[in-house]
């Protein structure tokens, strides 16, 4: 996470007239107590923090669960939370230590120890799900704990070691109520984190309550929320005109978007600069009609961004050309060097040498949602123009869409991407390293030695040529190509205070920030 640059768009009114002062954005003593309604289009794949590795379920594990290390909002190094204190020992970069706070607990009353900790841990690396967080730690080796110390022993060197540790794979769990070998499945949650989960429907509602146990680096834990899910944008706009929901991030249709007028006196909106970005993911084990990469780069002399930008998101995201967004260390753009404009004679050529019979069936699939469609549409459209490829299209609902592209059965695929951490790292090894939580079968030992050399300094301005030589190597064996990225945004009613600080671009939600004026 960078130091995000946030940009009110509109601004509540100070009235200073006829008596009326600036006390009135100050809560009063008959100020609303109902919970703060926030929509989403998000999905929670699992409450459990061993079995997701997704947006909307991250989203929900920085509120009820507790890491070591967190975040504070646009901040780029971490902070204890449920630590004490925590550093490397020594130079090697290879052991990292932290003391554990004395004065927490769970929710449900028992006394946190560093043995929960451990626990947490070894349980999410033991059940390795295929979308869980497990990716992130290829050089965890073991975890030992000595009264509330906490060791981490890595294999090899890894810089970015506590920024991992303060996303929601580090969130740790009570080893009372939850297996070791298994998820759980019972949608509750045993957290420390700054809300409890007072009520759950999955795909519906999540009703949060104010944790008053929790201890850690927040001053406040905020008020009540009820976060509400919907399967469609557009049904998000409409909660959100009908008045049904005070605050929405992620996602209303992009038409909405290009809509909003700063001037307008019924809502507040909140723009900000955002790594949020979209890769179309091409699945390279062998048989796949994409092993290939001859075939990969001839789709990515093809692919032509501007339609995406300006007709299928209307200006509301910037076309991308490399793995590594714009604003992070070691950003380049190998895909507008070597593919600057669309190429159907060089992708027919590529194909040729390929030995591929034209045009090459192709199956795509996405999650199923509203701006989703038109953006699968527009790609097949742009692939099946000149006869090289038959692009068959196919929506699949989040759930059955993860397990789906982790098994394989897909020959591509566009997935969305937020950074976990405020490294360029959150967007190498989790995408294109060993194991990668894409799960599209691509491995290159000399993409894993860029990435192990980029995690081997503490001054991380010295990793930029090693980014950089990353990124090249990407746009030259193509195991994905990157689409768009995109500005974050979040609408709020006049009356709800905090909404500038929901979001800074990431994953991250800080429910704890909203509140009534």
């Amino acid at each position: 996470m960078r130091s995000i640059r946030i940009r009110i768009l509109a601004i509540l009114a100070v009235l200073v007239i006829a008596g009326v002062g600036a006390w009135q954005l100050l809560p009063s003593d008959g100020a609303k107590e109902d919970p703060v309604s926030v929509g989403t289009t998000d999905i929670v794949t699992s409450l459990d923090p061993a079995g997701a590795y997704d947006a909307g379920s991250w989203a929900m594990y920085s509120n009820v669960y507790q890491s070591l290390m967190t975040f504070k909002s646009g901040a780029i190094v971490p902070e204890p939370d449920a630590a004490e204190s925590c550093g490397f020992l020594g130079g090697k970069l290879q052991t990292y230590q932290c003391k554990l706070r004395d004065d927490l607990s769970f929710s449900n009353g028992r006394k946190i120890t560093a043995e929960d900790v451990k626990y947490s841990f070894e349980r999410m690396l033991r059940i390795k799900t295929d979308v869980g967080p497990s990716v992130l730690f290829p050089t965890l080796k073991n975890v030992v704990t000595e009264g509330r110390t906490i060791t981490f022993n890595l294999s090899a060197r890894d810089a970015t070691f506590p920024q991992k540790l303060a996303t929601g794979a580090g969130s740790i769990v009570d080893r009372e109520a939850y297996s070791e070998s298994k998820l759980r499945s019972d949608n509750k949650v045993s957290g420390s984190g700054p809300y409890v989960l007072k009520s759950y429907e999955p795909g519906s509602k999540a009703e949060l309550v104010p944790n008053s146990k929790y201890k850690g680096a927040l001053k406040k834990t905020g008020g009540p929320v009820t976060v509400r899910y919907y399967q469609q944008s557009d049904a998000l706009l409409a909660a959100w005109k009908s008045g049904q929901i005070d605050v929405t991030h992620r996602q209303l249709p992009p038409s909405a978007l290009a809509e909003l007028n700063p001037g307008d006196a019924d809502q507040r909106v909140t723009e900000a600069d955002s790594a949020e970005i979209r890769n179309l993911v091409f699945n390279v084990r062998a048989g796949s009609p994409l092993a290939d990469k001859r075939v990969r780069q001839a789709i990515a002399s093809i692919i032509d961004r501007a339609p995406l930008v300006t007709k299928v998101y209307q200006g509301t995201v910037e076309p991308l050309y490399s793995l590594i967004p714009q604003g992070y260390i070691g950003h380049s753009t190998p895909f507008f060097d070597e593919y600057p404009a669309p190429d159907p004679k060089r992708a027919k050529k590529l194909l040729q040498e390929a030995g591929v019979q034209l045009p090459l069936p192709i199956t795509f699939a996405y999650r199923t949602g509203d701006s989703y469609t038109p953006e699968s549409k527009e790609i097949q459209r742009q692939l099946n123009a000149d006869g090289l490829f038959k692009v068959t299209i196919k929506s699949v609902e989040w759930t059955a869409f993860q397990k789906g592209y982790a098994a394989g059965k897909y020959d591509m695929y566009t997935v969305g991407w937020l950074p976990d951490y405020p490294d360029p790292d959150t967007f190498s090894q989790p995408l294109v390293g060993r194991d990668t939580s894409l799960h599209n079968g691509y491995s290159s030992k000399k993409m894993d030695q860029l990435i192990s050399d980029t995690l081997q300094f503490s001054d991380r301005s010295r990793t930029s040529a090693d980014f950089k030589d990353l990124q090249k190597l990407v746009g030259e064996d193509v195991p994905l190509v990157p689409l768009w990225q995109k500005k974050d945004y979040v609408l709020a009613k006049p009356d709800v205070a905090g909404s500038q600080y929901l979001s800074d671009g990431t994953g991250i939600w800080r429910l704890w920030e909203l509140g009534w004026i």
